[in-house]
């Protein structure tokens, strides 16, 4: 009895160190993440602090800034995730990346979208006021219709909010189709600010011209139309990236492709991390209906991703170890 008390208590001893262990952070210091204010980017957010804290005992917090403050954070290590980043947008990304300062990972939803938008009711159907709007070299002759209420002269384009990536590109983008002189670049200060431009305009049947992006949920509400652009080609995209370039080139964005943004300390010091966010994905079915519902119940970003935990074991529990998904199931009982 006393050898087998002895032994007992060795096991003990050794079992506890390594259980220990098992719900130590892979990173030595808490995960900063970008706060990024749009939808899919604020669940997807949530739902990697939910696998690095409940799955892996990370600490985390989270930074808010536009996009392209987040991707020099994310060079400088200041954060070490942003949790959507459409890799390959901005110049600072591009010449970060390619010093291998920052990382792509994964795709964690695949489908994406984005380009110039008009309402469907426009375009389509008896009487519809822009019939023959069907590209952008098409916008010229209704700048009337999409008229701006300030500069009555010209039209009004919404772009993105200013700070976010795809505001330069679309700025750059009214150059180089020559649209300078008959439509303003209006930027809302937010994305929900440009949400509620859309949606009060297309709920009273009103002309508008917008950017947006997929996944989102305002895709998947209101039936739109994509307006058609030159096919995508890479000189001409390199131009567009560039704000100081003076003499752009129209062409469709790069094609689309989330991935997650990951700083090289954090890759280099935690590669079982970046291993799972690489594994990470969520098929754009469910991901649109998750965002229409956060929208619709003005849900909470950390409630609705504790939601998809309880709900999709099936999905998440393929991105880490089982050791690790057992954590997480134990976090919901």
């Amino acid at each position: 009895m006393p050898c087998r008390s002895a032994l007992a208590a060795l096991l003990v001893s050794l079992v506890l160190p390594l259980a220990a262990q098992a719900d130590e952070c892979p990173y030595p210091q808490p995960v900063i993440l970008a706060g990024l204010n749009w939808e899919s980017g604020m669940f997807t957010t949530e739902v990697l602090r939910y696998l690095l804290e409940r799955g892996y005992g990370c600490k985390t917090d989270v930074l808010p800034g536009n996009t392209l403050a987040m991707e020099n954070a994310l060079r400088q290590n200041d954060v070490q995730v942003i949790a959507e980043q459409w890799a390959g947008r901005s110049e600072l990304w591009r010449k970060a990346e390619a010093a291998g300062e920052v990382f792509a990972v994964g795709e964690p939803v695949k489908g994406a979208t984005e380009g110039w938008w008009v309402p469907e009711y426009l375009v389509k159907g008896e009487g519809a006021p822009a019939a023959g709007l069907r590209s952008v070299s098409d916008l010229p002759r209704f700048k009337t219709l999409f008229r701006d209420p300030e500069e009555d002269d010209k039209g009004r384009f919404y772009n993105c909010p200013t700070g976010w990536t795809c505001e330069g590109v679309n700025s750059q983008k009214l150059k180089a189709y020559g649209l300078e002189d008959s439509y303003v670049n209006f930027r809302t200060g937010t994305g929900p600010a440009l949400d509620a431009a859309i949606t009060s305009a297309i709920r009273q049947r009103q002309p508008i011209l917008f950017y947006y992006w997929s996944p989102t949920p305002l895709m998947g509400r209101y039936p739109l139309v994509q307006l058609e652009e030159p096919p995508f080609d890479q000189k001409a995209w390199e131009t567009l990236i560039d704000p100081n370039n003076p003499k752009p080139i129209g062409s469709r964005s790069l094609p689309a492709k989330i991935s997650i943004g990951v700083s090289r300390d954090l890759r280099e010091r935690a590669p079982q991390l970046v291993e799972a966010f690489g594994k990470m994905e969520i098929p754009l079915s469910l991901f649109n209906r998750i965002l229409a519902e956060m929208a619709e119940q003005r849900s909470e970003a950390r409630i609705v991703s504790e939601t998809f935990y309880r709900e999709h074991r099936d999905i998440w529990s393929r991105w880490v170890p089982e050791p690790v998904a057992q954590r997480i199931d134990a976090s919901l009982r």
